[in-house]
């Protein structure tokens, strides 16, 4: 498969179409929906052996406080996440997100504490503008875009086994803690981290060096290259967000059913209670609850329902009460899974719905997320 001049490549982009990737476009690059072996394949070798995924099409951001110091950075972004980074200790890692004024979700990303900055991984559609967002209001900061760095993600059950052959410090990290590893003679800043429910680790790695040590990963016989269709697949089994679709500028944090990222330092009576845009509705919805939540769904049948589908009370299709925004087939439940907002009365794990799909109903339960346990290394 040849080059597409339209789209952005990864460093792996040889290494995808060397193992046959299917590539397709998502977010502006070229990227692999799968291998050979097919989606289903792929989705349960990650949940009982290891996927190494290419996320380098993420936003890698170095936040430095023209002070020096990164408790100044801390309280800086604080100004535009509802999270607790102060707190936040180094070589540790904590999911927040953007907010605009009306309380809804500009971006959700991951940050990364250090001695002297905080290290952000933002989602690829959204990177250039969370770089100006960052840029026009910290100004008390230096906002360092990293594009030459790649991001690899280390999935499953055995990626511990296959990380620490190369470096043991990779055995007693614990979910989002944050180690520099040396792989295969290349310093890595890894977390203890992924987004597949499974446990694993996110390698941050230079561009130059992101071929040779994903080869050394894939040596091993446990290890696969996965594509997105299995990331999808798996990140829906384990109710995580995926941003455009789950959540966006119209969804609150309260409302995605995130807000366990909001300590109780940034809530009413915390410490630093407010003080981000949208806290305002943010907070109010803390105290006094939102009218519709982000759930789990159970749909009956084989046929995946899909991204749009509307959501009913009732068998007739009568009774509108939300919409999916995720759906899939789950390899792991062997059934569909789908994901969606509902109308808070309706919200409750056993409610039975209706969702819609071309044109007839088909039953749908309400389920606790995630739909399948998931695996961090606490």
């Amino acid at each position: 498969m040849g080059t597409d001049s339209s789209l952005l490549y990864t460093p792996l982009h040889s290494l995808h179409l060397d193992f046959g990737g299917k590539m397709v476009p998502f977010a502006g690059y070229s990227m692999p929906l799968q291998y050979a072996d097919g989606i289903m394949a792929e989705h349960r070798h990650v949940r009982t052996h290891a996927g190494l995924f290419d996320v380098s099409h993420m936003g890698q951001v170095r936040l430095r406080a023209r002070s020096g110091r990164v408790e100044d950075a801390a309280l800086a972004l604080e100004r535009l996440v509802p999270a607790d980074i102060v707190a936040l200790k180094p070589n540790r890692q904590r999911y927040t997100q953007f907010t605009n004024p009306a309380g809804g979700i500009l971006d959700d990303l991951m940050v990364i504490a250090q001695e002297d900055c905080l290290l952000l991984v933002v989602n690829a559609a959204c990177k250039q503008a969370d770089i100006a967002h960052m840029q026009a209001r910290l100004d008390d900061c230096v906002v360092e875009p990293l594009p030459e760095r790649a991001l690899l993600a280390l999935q499953g059950p055995q990626a511990e086994e296959v990380l620490a052959g190369f470096d043991p410090k990779a055995a007693p990290m614990r979910f989002m803690d944050v180690c520099t590893l040396n792989i295969g003679g290349v310093d890595c800043l890894v977390s203890r981290s992924g987004y597949t429910g499974e446990d694993g680790y996110e390698i941050s790695v230079s561009a130059a060096q992101a071929e040779h040590v994903a080869r050394l990963l894939l040596g091993n016989p446990h290890v696969k290259l996965i594509g997105l269709g299995a990331r999808d697949s798996l990140r829906l089994e384990a109710g995580l967000c995926l941003y455009g679709a789950d959540i966006d500028e119209t969804t609150t944090p309260v409302e995605a059913g995130l807000e366990w990222s909001i300590q109780k330092s940034r809530r009413a009576g915390g410490a630093r209670a407010g003080g981000f845009d949208g806290a305002d509705i943010i907070l109010d919805q803390l105290a006094n609850g939102v009218t519709r939540r982000r759930v789990g769904l159970l749909p009956t049948g084989r046929a995946p329902v899909r991204h749009g589908a509307p959501l009913f009370a009732d068998a007739a299709l009568q009774s509108p009460v939300g919409v999916v925004t995720s759906g899939a087939f789950g390899p792991t439940l062997e059934a569909p899974v789908a994901m969606g907002y509902v109308a808070t009365p309706h919200a409750a794990t056993g409610v039975e719905l209706t969702a819609e799909l071309r044109g007839r109903g088909v039953p749908a339960r309400v389920a606790s997320l995630p739909l399948v346990p998931a695996r961090f290394k606490r």
